[in-house]
């Protein structure tokens, strides 16, 4: 199953399952993804089950609600600080590749020769996918912003005039709620642009964290259940109604040298992120950038992330906005 989030054309929030490419059913009694998965904590539910249960006769024209701009992301929180938005690096095979690439460094034979980025990529294909129940190596791990960060589809991902660049990142995110006691649960799934800064990084790996600060986008499509172990997907980049970019990506654990459960003990090992009621947004990271075959994203160019299992794209300008860097003034 697959929800979508929405403003009905009288301006109310839902919660749709996708039907088709065209159609969508809302779920009744809630109006969120946020309020149907706090709803399946408290019942003891299963998640799909519940979501299931809801659905009404309602049903929506989806490309509608597309054009009039009343998709919403698949998740959200009415307060964005306890929406965490952070993700993984180098958990792809083939993402060394890329991020040496991109900072001018070689895969040497030696381990002595070995750069960062290789000796990580390394410890994840030989680490990362325990089989006998343990955590593994732990990954490359960033944070990136909170829930103010993430913009609808088909909204603008506004890169901040200081940047350097503002390229896409093609991922799969996992979506989370932590409940009363602080456990997390997952709800599901998203395809998901990780838009960040590739000039900054290239400058020193140790800017990563700096170009990281960027919007991000996810959806439209929640996935419920199991992620399938291989995915195929496509990102483009389109200018002035022509196709500039385009290339196919792979995901799925069959394609990553860390599993999901790995890369989440991880993420949830660390207190601060079991706190009761929040919400977390984790890029699980990619192999696949514009920016290793020299593309730099110009403003006006929109991004469009695909993958059938997602069912529609995820589809976003790109903009530029001015920001000023403020001068802390003393009290």
């Amino acid at each position: 199953m697959r929800l979508i989030q929405f403003k009905t054309e009288s301006g109310q929030r839902a919660v749709a399952a996708v039907i088709d490419h065209q159609t969508v059913e809302q779920l009744s009694e809630v109006d969120s993804v946020l309020q149907l998965a706090n709803r399946a904590l408290d019942s003891g539910q299963p998640l799909q089950a519940l979501a299931q249960s809801l659905l009404s006769d309602q049903r929506h024209d989806y490309e509608k609600i597309l054009r009039e701009g009343r998709i919403l992301s698949p998740i959200d929180h009415p307060q964005p600080t306890q929406l965490l938005v952070a993700g993984t690096g180098l958990t792809h095979l083939g993402s060394a590749d890329t991020r040496a690439a991109m900072h001018a460094q070689n895969s040497a034979s030696t381990e002595e020769e070995l750069t960062d980025t290789m000796k990580m990529f390394k410890m994840g294909v030989e680490g990362g996918k325990p089989t006998d129940g343990t955590v593994g190596v732990q990954p490359e791990w960033f944070y990136k912003g909170d829930g103010d960060s993430v913009v609808a589809p088909e909204a603008e991902l506004q890169s901040p005039s200081f940047a350097l660049d503002a390229g896409e990142e093609p991922e799969i995110a996992g979506i989370y709620l932590n409940d009363k006691a602080g456990q997390p649960h997952r709800i599901g799934f998203a395809l998901g642009n990780e838009l960040s800064d590739h000039v900054t990084e290239r400058q020193n790996y140790l800017y990563l964290a700096h170009s990281k600060l960027r919007p991000c986008a996810v959806g439209p499509e929640l996935l419920l259940g199991e992620l399938p172990k291989h995915i195929e997907g496509t990102s483009r980049i389109v200018r002035d109604g022509e196709t500039l970019w385009e290339k196919a990506f792979l995901s799925g654990e069959d394609n990553m040298s860390h599993t999901v459960a790995n890369l989440e003990a991880h993420h949830f090992k660390y207190a601060p992120f079991c706190r009761p009621g929040q919400v977390h947004l984790h890029f699980f990271g990619t192999a696949t950038l514009s920016f290793g075959d020299g593309i730099a994203p110009q403003a006006g160019d929109r991004f469009e992330i695909e993958a059938d299992v997602f069912g529609r794209p995820l589809r976003n300008p790109l903009a530029i906005v001015e920001r000023d860097i403020p001068t802390v003034k003393p009290l």
